[in-house]
This record gives structure tokens, C-alpha cells and sequence, in this order.
């Protein structure tokens, strides 16, 4: 077995972990840090939003156009009186776009870019988008993620609890502020395409987030019949278990991603690829963060709220109290030696069988000697000869 599957194995048998639920103060002042970095971008810089949203023209040149980005992008500043974005295409043309122009005036612009860049009229292409028509797109938009976001957390309070619908839905808001205020620092062009990155991306975080609940979920059935462990102990297990398992699936998610950005957009320089790639690769990043740090630490504090957790709390606190007063290993000490083998689920049976602090070792001694004896000095059959 590789060394990275035998730690997954370690890590779900609970041999092996990080305690994850104990440090959640820290990972929640990272959040807040980051969330407010990204507000203030936002608020600072704003969205840089596409022609689909707020409307204006998009021209294209002819094939093998002997104009450079940078002149094409003056002369239809100038032409249009507003910003332009000139891509390169790879039969030579230029896209040059233009938002927030009035559609009338497009055809004056078209015979002005037609003169500076020494081409044809006839031969320009515009596409034509009215701001009526980029505010509907950009209504569908925040109603698609609103209805999203409301079936999440119907069908986590459905099939998990409300604790655990609210996490999530923290951690889905957490995903998107940072993932929209990073966009806003970057300067990065808001499409259509980066809105189905946001959708993606959640659900992608999501499915994290899911994974782990489902493991909390089963191992916390008769939390409350033993003693041994809180509901952050099982809920710390709970993330460790399924670790390796959340790391993979992201990894193997952003490596493609990563591909689009870097070499796509970045290299090639394909615009358009930016916009979705930017989005799921924060995404995706902060998703395997919120469901690792965010959502499950926030339902263990959530859960401890209860007076029946409360008092479970306070008992395992009291017999780990009673046993370091004995000098004796606590159950969170044997855990981080390797006792905490057994599954959750088995929490009663485990309880069950625990053995007496009174009770004799289990080692050769002299107590054991009777049970020697009792077997013929050794011999298989136990019979003397």
C-alpha cells in the first residue's frame, strides 16, 4: 500500500489525526480575515462586469488584421468613449468589446474602428447587446443562486438536521465571498461563464461538506449512552476519516483547472477561459477549506449548545479528570495511541465492554499462572501423560 493510502487507512481508523474542532477558533479568525479582504476588494473595486450584463457591442475584424492589441484598444477607447477589451483571436482578427455603449451609436463606432484600423466596414462584425437584455441575464443569475442555495439547505435539514443545514449554508456563502471578492481584485471580466464556475464550485463544496456529515451522522447514533467521547471528539474523527479522501478529489478537480488558468488563459491567452477557470479554481479551493474548517467545527459548536450535549460533555470531562487523578491514560490518550480503532457506530457495544479500572492486566503474572496449570504445563490437549 503507498504511503498516502496507508495514512487514509490510519486516519479512518482514528490510529493517526489532527484535532481540527480544537483549533476552530483559528481557522475561523483565518476565515473572517479572508471574508473581509474580499468584502472590501468588492467594495473598493467593484465586479468588472461583461457586455451580457450591462449591455454594449462586441466587433470583429477581419482575418489577419496588421493592427497590435494595444492600437486596436486606443483607437476604440476613442471611438467609443468607453473601455475596451481587445483580444487576439487565432486566425489573426481582434474582438473588441465594448460595455456600456447605447446600441444606436454602434454603427457610428463601427465606420470610425473600420478608418483607424485601415480595414473595411463591410468587413466588421458587431454583436449587438442591450442593457434591458444584460439586466434580465444578470436577474436569472441571482435568482438560479438563490433557489440553489435554498434547496441545500431544505434538503440537508431534511436528511441531516438544521445544525447541519446552517453550517453548510455558512460555508456556501463563506465560498462565494471570497470567490467573488477575488474576482473584484483581479479584474477579472464577470460572464456567464462565471456564473456556471459559481454554481460548480458549490456544488463541489458541497459534496465535501456532505461526505462529512454523512460520516458524523452515523457515528454519533448513540452518542449520548457512553462516555468516552464529546460530540467535537467524534465530530474531530469525522473530518480525519475522511481527509485523504476530500484532498484527492480536490486535487484531482484543480490540476485541470489549473490547466485552464495558467496555461489556457494565461499562456494563450484565451479570455474567455479565464472567466470560468478563475472561479472554480477558488472555488474549489475554498470549498475543500469550508468543509474542512468551517462547516463541521461550526456543527460541533452548534451541537454543544444542547443541554443533552452539554451533559455529556461534562461527564466525559469528569471521568478524563478522574483518570489523570489516578495516573491513570485518558480515553483522548489512548485514542492518539491507537485505541480509537474501534468504529463510532459500535460507540455502545465499545462502551459495553469496557474493561473495569479494578480489573487485572492482561498479562503474563502470577495471576495468570492458575490458567497455565490448568492446561497441563502447555501441552495442547491439556492432558498428563
Amino acid at each position: 500500500m503507498s504511503k498516502l493510502g496507508n495514512l487514509g487507512a490510519r486516519l479512518h481508523r482514528g490510529e493517526v489525526g489532527y484535532d481540527f474542532v480544537k483549533n476552530r477558533k483559528i481557522w475561523y479568525g483565518i476565515s473572517i480575515l479572508i471574508t473581509i479582504t474580499a468584502i472590501v476588494g468588492l467594495a473598493v473595486r467593484g465586479l468588472n462586469m461583461g457586455i451580457e450584463f450591462q449591455g454594449g457591442a462586441v466587433f470583429t475584424t477581419p482575418k489577419n488584421t496588421a493592427v497590435s492589441v494595444a492600437q486596436a484598444e486606443e483607437h476604440a477607447e476613442e471611438a467609443s468613449g468607453h473601455d475596451a477589451i481587445v483580444q487576439k483571436l487565432g486566425d489573426g482578427s481582434l474582438r473588441i468589446q465594448v460595455a456600456g455603449i447605447d446600441t444606436g451609436k454602434s454603427d457610428q463606432i463601427k465606420e470610425d474602428l473600420a478608418e483607424d484600423l485601415k480595414v473595411d466596414a463591410e468587413q466588421i462584425n458587431a454583436d449587438l447587446v442591450g442593457p434591458s437584455w444584460g439586466d434580465q441575464i444578470a436577474n436569472k443569475a441571482w435568482q438560479g443562486l438563490g433557489i440553489f442555495l435554498i434547496l441545500v439547505v431544505i434538503y440537508l435539514a431534511i436528511a441531516f438536521e438544521w445544525r447541519m443545514a446552517l453550517a453548510a449554508f455558512v460555508a456556501l456563502i463563506h465560498d462565494i465571498t471570497i470567490t467573488v471578492g477575488i474576482y473584484a481584485l483581479v479584474g477579472f471580466e464577470v460572464t456567464p461563464g462565471t456564473v456556471i464556475g459559481l454554481l460548480t464550485i458549490l456544488g463541489y463544496s458541497l459534496y465535501d461538506t456532505v461526505v462529512v456529515f454523512d460520516s458524523l451522522k452515523e457515528q454519533t447514533k448513540d452518542i449520548g449512552k457512553q462516555t468516552r467521547w464529546t460530540y467535537s471528539d467524534v465530530a474531530n474523527r469525522s473530518i480525519n476519516s475522511t481527509l485523504v479522501r476530500s484532498v484527492n478529489t480536490t486535487v484531482v478537480a484543480l490540476l485541470p483547472v489549473a490547466g485552464l488558468l495558467f496555461i489556457g488563459g494565461g499562456v494563450l491567452g484565451a479570455g474567455m477561459l479565464n472567466d470560468i477557470s478563475l472561479s472554480l479554481f477558488v472555488g474549489l479551493a475554498a470549498g475543500a477549506y469550508s468543509s474542512i474548517f468551517i462547516a463541521t467545527p461550526l456543527v460541533a459548536d452548534l451541537k454543544e449548545l444542547e443541554p443533552q450535549m452539554k451533559a455529556l460533555k461534562k461527564r466525559v470531562l469528569a471521568k478524563r479528570a478522574q483518570a489523570v487523578a489516578k495516573g491513570e491514560p485518558t480515553e483522548a490518550e489512548l485514542a492518539e495511541g491507537g485505541a480509537f480503532a474501534e468504529e463510532a457506530s459500535d460507540i455502545e457495544d465499545a462502551e459495553d465492554a469496557e474493561v473495569p479500572q479494578n480489573a487485572a492486566p492482561a498479562v503474563v503474572g502470577p495471576r495468570n499462572q492458575p490458567a497455565s496449570r490448568s492446561r497441563g504445563r502447555g501441552r495442547p490437549s491439556g492432558k498428563r501423560r
